[in-house]
């Protein structure tokens, strides 16, 4: 039997997370600030914690990545959103892998330090692993073609990006479970009306937007 809320909770997460790097990624790129580490360290480490430590099911966050990528297709700008939309369903998949590979729905993560180390850990391998994904598949899909010297030339610099998405990783992940302790729930029957009204004012709100853009 299908548990309709896990799979509701898969389209509200991706819908918010694709509504941040459609929206706010594109605020942070016009300012010149490190979009992609942001986005990864606060927006994509912290929904996907959250929606695990919520549901404590494996596959959630890839899941949550493939809806969060589907919608950054809506939004064809501020650079390449190809790109952008593999690093997303990529940083899904690895987290997902990383969190079940560890046993961490079964361990006790109530700790700081572990809280911590959690944070820094699955941050920078996940943008790290996110990027390298990126740079294999792109050239693969554009018809460019995937050729191993170029991506080698660049591992010291994609290794290097990763230092301040794992900073922001160490205060993500703790915020989360200072979050989770205050035990915010929805009533049933209020459950699926206000996901489902979220998850469409995202998809909504990124389609409008894309084309104003166009049209203006």
């Amino acid at each position: 039997m299908v548990n309709r809320k896990f799979i509701v909770g898969i389209i509200v997460f991706g819908s918010i997370w694709g509504f941040a790097e459609c929206i706010i990624g594109s605020l942070l790129r016009d300012v010149n600030l490190p979009a992609g580490a942001i986005m990864t360290g606060v927006f994509a480490i912290g929904l996907m914690t959250l929606s695990r430590t919520t549901f404590q099911q494996p596959g959630m966050q890839t899941g949550i990545g493939l809806v969060a990528g589907a919608l950054r297709f809506f939004n064809p700008f501020g650079g390449c959103f190809i790109c952008s939309a593999i690093a997303i369903m990529a940083e899904g998949l690895l987290f997902d892998l990383i969190w079940t590979a560890f046993s961490l729905d079964q361990k006790k993560t109530q700790t700081l330090t572990t809280q911590v180390s959690l944070g820094i850990t699955a941050a920078y391998l996940v943008y790290v692993g996110g990027y390298i994904v990126t740079q294999i598949l792109t050239p693969v899909f554009s018809s460019a073609g995937f050729y191993l010297e170029n991506l080698i030339v660049f591992i010291p610099q994609i290794l290097a990006s990763g230092l301040l998405t794992a900073l922001l990783g160490v205060a993500t992940v703790p915020a989360v479970f200072a979050l989770r302790k205050v035990h915010i729930t929805i009533q049933d029957r209020l459950y699926y009306p206000v996901t489902i009204g979220v998850s469409a004012f995202c998809w909504v709100f990124v389609i409008v937007n894309t084309i104003l853009i166009v049209w203006l």
